[in-house]
């Protein structure tokens, strides 16, 4: 018997080591395969705006830490779908990855938009740069100070707001009447920037967007931030409540917390990293591994910090779960999201 123990903990051991030199192989092959090679980054957004600064600004710590050049290449339309489409449907060999707008990309499959033509649960995620925290901006030269001036309005709120299903759309038709905000939701607006123009000149309220974008107009004292999306305040807004802690107030208390909380999971998608479905798995790791050190990285946690820009990391498998969990809500969600989405609310 103690020879058989033996003869088994040795075959153990022999396989154990295969096993440990067969990864460290997989890894030697992967750091060689991306040595010098190129890797595309596509933004699917104009340059100059939060997804193109992120990916700029990671870029040089990701050819740090996986030898590749990294190219970035802005790929603008459809609100964002134009280049997720790219990143999904581009050749799985590791060489193509991307960031994209999960909440946006999310409520567009959710809501079978037309264009759509990814699967948000199979992108092979590497990592999250940032969970957008959504923010509600009134200008200050509106009369609203706070969010509850908005509920209590008596003239309807003017919302400004990019295209049906982006981001600063959904966040309005969703909060707004949750809330019993009266509000007229204009949209159409080319991108973020031109409703912030429209805010400065005071042809909307208020707008709802990233906290990233809305830091610059607080500090230029253009508008105040009234609400954020977290269900627990940001430590970079003590001061400004959430929207959950108004759920309570509401005669419909339930319906709103089930509504809000899938608006959160879309919310917790943020702006993940992505390449197309079915890379080698070898790379995959590589490419997630890369991505963390480049996150962790003091000189870009020091720069980001500098330039007032939030980071929020979630691993690549991390994000495969959210990324699935943001899809599977209640029917009854579904349906006001898609609503939403399809102007309809």
């Amino acid at each position: 018997m103690r020879r058989t123990f033996l003869k088994g903990a040795i075959a153990s051991l022999i396989a154990s080591s295969t096993f440990g030199l067969a990864s460290a192989a997989a890894a030697q092959d992967a750091a060689t395969f991306y040595t010098d090679n190129v890797i595309k980054w596509i933004v699917p957004y104009n340059p100059g705006g939060g997804y193109d600064e992120y990916s700029r600004a990671i870029a040089p710590y990701m050819e740090k830490y996986t030898g590749a050049r990294v190219d970035i290449v802005n790929q603008p339309g459809a609100g964002g779908m134009k280049g997720a489409n790219e990143i999904f449907n581009s050749p799985p060999d590791g060489l193509t990855v991307g960031i994209i707008n999960g909440s946006a990309m999310v409520t567009n499959q959710l809501s079978d938009i037309e264009g759509a033509q990814y699967k948000v649960g199979d992108y092979s995620y590497i990592g999250r740069m940032v969970a957008d925290l959504r923010v509600l901006a009134i200008g200050t030269n509106a009369p609203y100070k706070t969010f509850e001036d908005l509920q209590n309005a008596a003239d309807p709120i003017v919302i400004g707001a990019t295209g049906l299903g982006g981001s600063t759309y959904v966040d309005a038709v969703i909060t707004g009447p949750a809330f019993g905000i009266e509000q007229r939701v204009i949209h159409g607006f080319d991108n973020s920037s031109d409703v912030r123009q429209a805010l400065l000149r005071g042809d909307v309220n208020g707008m709802w967007g990233s906290l990233g974008s809305a830091l610059q107009g607080v500090e230029d004292g253009d508008h105040v931030i009234v609400a954020q999306s977290d269900k627990e305040r940001s430590p970079m807004l003590p001061d400004v409540p959430s929207v959950f802690e108004y759920i309570d107030a509401m005669p419909d208390a339930d319906d709103v917390r089930e509504t809000l909380n899938a608006w959160d999971a879309l919310n917790a998608v943020g702006r993940p990293v992505a390449a197309p479905p079915g890379i080698p798995e070898d790379r995959l790791e590589f490419l997630r591994t890369a991505f963390q050190q480049a996150m962790e990285d003091p000189e870009f946690i020091k720069m980001m910090t500098d330039a007032e820009r939030e980071l929020s990391y979630s691993s690549g498998a991390q994000m495969s779960e959210i990324a699935k969990a943001a899809t599977d809500i209640s029917p009854d969600v579904k349906a006001k999201l898609v609503a939403a989405v399809r102007g309809e609310i």
